[in-house]
């Protein structure tokens, strides 16, 4: 279960210079449509901040082609530290109005960008190592399969809306959407082992799909991949439910999702099916050493239209050894 005070730094649980907070805040603009990451990574015991600025419309593969894209790997962490209040040196400024239900985000890069945005959380945190919240974490109990080690095991996503504005060369562009932010603590290494599709469908303020896939790349760049889901929810009108089983089947261009099937059932036992398209493209490197295959979805579940992002990461060594193969 999440608590107000995971709103706050964790203690480190030990000196190793991995260990990591991360604040993930994504939304997007579908008219355009843009997509927009702000994110941070602390790494208290050597005091410094990852922090990436992405901006992005078209389907591109290279970070610098992106719209906007602004990588600092080494920003110090203010001090007094305080995850709830902090402003870094590449002009983000985060502050937690209500602990894991309400924050406000400010960035301005002093050039050509500025954006500022309220989230306000539309459901309950959802803790993918809680049994009592997910499903399948409460079958797989003493596994040790539902977590990808001590990464993930202070991890919640929750569903919220959106509401600000964003300008960026000289057009301002407002911001009024339900989209996904997420919050971890953990080891956290330089090297990504594991894989994994982050993903997440918003249809309206009642009704949203968030899942979490295991994804094998080595088939390859434009290889289909079919993918058991690992753990999410379905938000229905502010109340969670777990997801309990399912599958993704998607069609790629390179690494990216060119399209997506998901089919998930619920711990009430209800089915839903999905249908995404990619609108956008992007590689998102969240740190020096993961690459998130990042697209912005524009989703079908019934008669309902939706949008959201697909994260799909790999390690830039597993990439590696793929290419070099080629």
């Amino acid at each position: 279960m999440i608590k107000p005070e995971d709103a706050d730094f964790h203690t480190p649980t030990s000196d190793d210079p991995t260990w990591a907070e991360t604040n993930f805040f994504g939304f997007y603009i579908p008219e355009v449509p843009l997509n927009v990451g702000v994110y941070a990574l602390f790494r208290q015991n050597v005091g410094v901040v990852i922090s990436t600025i992405a901006i992005n419309s078209r389907f591109v593969d290279k970070p610098w082609e992106a719209d906007y894209w602004d990588p600092q790997h080494h920003l110090p962490i203010p001090q007094p530290a305080d995850l709830r209040n902090y402003e870094l040196r590449n002009g983000l400024k985060v502050v937690s109005v209500e602990p894991n239900r309400v924050w406000q985000v400010e960035f301005d890069n002093g050039k050509n960008v500025s954006m500022h945005f309220r989230y306000t959380a539309l459901g309950e945190a959802f803790d993918i190592s809680d049994p009592d919240q997910d499903p399948i974490v409460k079958a797989q109990q003493g596994s040790e399969t539902f977590a990808w080690g001590e990464a993930y095991k202070g991890h919640f996503d929750q569903t919220g809306h959106y509401e600000g504005e964003l300008t960026f060369n000289g057009t301002t562009y407002p911001i009024d959407c339900v989209s996904t932010m997420d919050h971890s603590w953990g080891l956290r290494a330089e090297h990504q082992d594991h894989n994994m599709s982050w993903l997440h469908a918003h249809f309206s303020q009642d009704f949203a799909i968030h899942a979490i896939f295991d994804f094998d790349h080595t088939g390859g760049p434009d290889a289909v991949t079919v993918a058991p889901v690992l753990h999410g929810y379905v938000l229905d009108h502010g109340e969670v439910f777990g997801l309990a089983s399912g599958t993704s089947r998607t069609i790629r261009e390179g690494y990216y999702a060119k399209s997506v099937e998901i089919d998930v059932v619920d711990s009430a036992g209800r089915e839903w099916t999905l249908r995404g398209s990619g609108r956008t493209s992007f590689p998102w490197q969240a740190g020096p050493g993961t690459v998130g295959f990042n697209v912005l979805a524009e989703w079908q579940c019934g008669d309902l239209t939706g949008w959201g992002e697909i994260q799909d990461f790999v390690g830039p060594q597993n990439l590696a050894a793929i290419y070099t193969r080629l």
